[in-house]
């Protein structure tokens, strides 16, 4: 027996109708690439989107089509989201900070039919134009008046002349709720980046479970300013948790720095905001050294990669944030788990739900996990043990692009290259990335453990802990650091700050201090270069 209810299909366009009608008032404001604040409203966005989507139509983009961006968060990119994948077409957000080479392969790899980009990026489009083999229009991000004359870029289109040459009368098509939506590629840290492609149905179900209280913790009340890009993962969703929610959406364009982040949260009331721990360095040494505080913000997401203790207990103690410790990845849409509190922490007193916060979170609801042990088998979840993270999940990967490196499953899971332990209230902690874990004399020692202890000392700015090779035990942790701008700290001094904080054998052999630590394009450490640089680093004797 079926149930008896109307067979609608989970679109994306669906979203931005919805905020069109019952939050059109509703602002969103962008820091441009042309230097000024702009303001909009989701009535606005959703009748450019829609003129966006005839002009895609007539541009000969079909549905199927990848479309490409290269764009930082604003307005534009926004209509962007729900022009082309409202009218079939599928999305495809290119990360500007990677290589000119790798640009052209993912874009040659994904055959985008056309791509636009924001000026700020110009240069790189006059690296790759003469070198894409499918890409037949450039659309600059811009109105005439900015487009520079001399652009020297084959068939440049202007965004806003594509715009104004179409109405608003456009119907969103309906389709199949399986269909791609969306393309991102992972960063590629071995071999070439591969394709994860989204579809509609996946995109609103992740949507709906991270607006949730225990994911995001988004309303119609918040105001939220996504620091974490757009061509990341769609910018983790919130994108469309905005328009799904009628939240105030704050958009910070190339302004990353401290300064230009503080400025656009208290001028725009900013309750809410998310990215990853490399950025709220900036904003955080920013406010400390202006004696500044937060008059709106309290919650801030933060994940990408494992988020330090010190910076999560600053954040609450200092300023009155709450951090909302999340983790995911590009094949998970991207979020899988968010430490929210259950009732029974309620009554707990500050330094233990400050242990809560500290870990990656539980489940969001729509993805299961499981860690399982060197021979596959399940590991209990008594925060102790501690095995390979798998998961699944109606938003979670089944094969990447094209199929490339085959099929990514185990039995059905979809192992995440995270090591990690799960207590008994379903609370995840990342000890490591697989290929990151330091085995010394066959036991495992977690990196993230050691960097977070280090980041607690008042005189480092960034901690990252690689194994170096050991003629006795195989691998033993070196701590690569650097220090805050006039501090000082020695080699003796940071090892003896583990004194009884870890097991005595997990404390690091050595102390390297740096100018800075590699960063990928997404903001995470780059620890292979650090082995790679450090391959030969010859560990005290004694």
């Amino acid at each position: 027996m079926f149930g008896q209810m109307m067979q609608q299909p989970l679109l994306i366009s669906s979203l931005i109708v919805h905020a069109e009608r019952h939050h059109g008032d509703r602002e969103i404001v962008s820091r441009r690439v042309e230097g000024d604040i702009h303001r909009t409203t989701y009535k606005e966005v959703a009748s450019r989107s829609r003129r966006m989507a005839k002009a895609l139509a007539a541009l000969g983009v079909k549905p199927g089509d990848r479309v490409a961006t290269l764009a930082w968060n604003g307005y534009r990119h926004m209509e962007l989201y729900f022009a082309v994948s409202g009218s079939g077409a599928v999305l495809h957000t290119v990360n500007p900070r990677l290589h000119p080479d790798q640009i052209t392969y993912i874009a040659d790899h994904a055959e985008d039919q056309v791509l636009f980009f924001d000026m700020t990026f110009l240069p790189l489009i006059q690296a790759i134009a003469g070198r894409t083999k499918t890409i037949r229009h450039f659309v600059a991000m811009t109105d005439r008046a900015h487009l520079p004359a001399d652009a020297k870029v084959p068939g440049l289109l202007c965004y806003e002349d594509l715009v104004d040459a179409q109405d608003d009368r456009y119907d969103w098509p309906s389709f199949d709720e399986n269909t791609a939506s969306s393309l991102c590629y992972t960063s590629g840290t071995t071999g070439n980046p591969k394709g994860v492609l989204y579809s509609h149905r996946s995109t609103m179900l992740h949507t709906m479970s991270a607006a949730l209280p225990d994911g995001l913790d988004c309303s119609a009340a918040d105001v939220v300013l996504p620091v974490v890009p757009m061509f990341h993962v769609n910018a983790w969703g919130i994108v469309y948790v905005g328009p799904m929610t009628g939240a105030k959406l704050v958009f910070p364009g190339a302004g990353l720095d401290g300064k230009s982040l503080y400025e656009l949260f208290e001028a725009e009331g900013v309750t809410l905001s998310a990215g990853v721990p490399t950025v709220w360095q900036g904003l955080l040494g920013y406010v400390e050294a202006n004696g500044l505080k937060f008059s709106t913000m309290r919650r801030s997401a933060i994940g990408g990669s494992a988020c330090p203790p010190a910076m999560i207990r600053k954040f609450l103690n200092d300023y009155g944030v709450q951090v909302i410790h999340a983790w995911g990845m590009t094949e998970m849409s991207p979020i899988g788990t968010a430490a929210s509190f259950k009732a029974k922490h309620a009554a707990m007193g500050q330094e233990d739900r400050f242990a809560v916060m500290a870990t990656q979170g539980r489940a969001v609801f729509g993805v299961d996990m499981k860690i399982v042990g060197e021979d596959g088998r399940d590991l209990p979840w008594d925060g102790e043990a501690s095995g390979d993270l798998l998961v699944r999940g109606p938003w979670i990967i089944s094969s990447y692009f094209k199929n490339e490196g085959g099929d990514p499953l185990k039995d059905g899971w979809f192992p995440t290259g995270d090591v990690a332990k799960i207590n008994a209230d379903g609370y995840m902690i990342i000890t490591d990335r697989s290929k990151d874990v330091i085995k010394s004399g066959g036991e495992w020692i977690g990196s993230i453990d050691l960097e977070n202890i280090a980041m607690a000392h008042p005189a480092v700015a960034m901690a990252a802990c690689i194994a170096a090779r050991h003629p006795k035990w195989d691998e033993r942790p070196l701590l690569v650091v650097v220090k805050k701008p006039g501090a000082e700290v020695t080699r003796e001094e940071l090892i003896a700050f583990y004194d009884g904080k870890i097991a005595k054998w997990w404390t690091p052999d050595d102390v390297v201090f740096v100018d800075a630590i590699p960063l990928g394009a997404t903001g995470k450490m780059q620890k292979i270069k650090l082995r790679e640089q450090f391959k030969e680093h010859q560990l005290p004797s004694a």
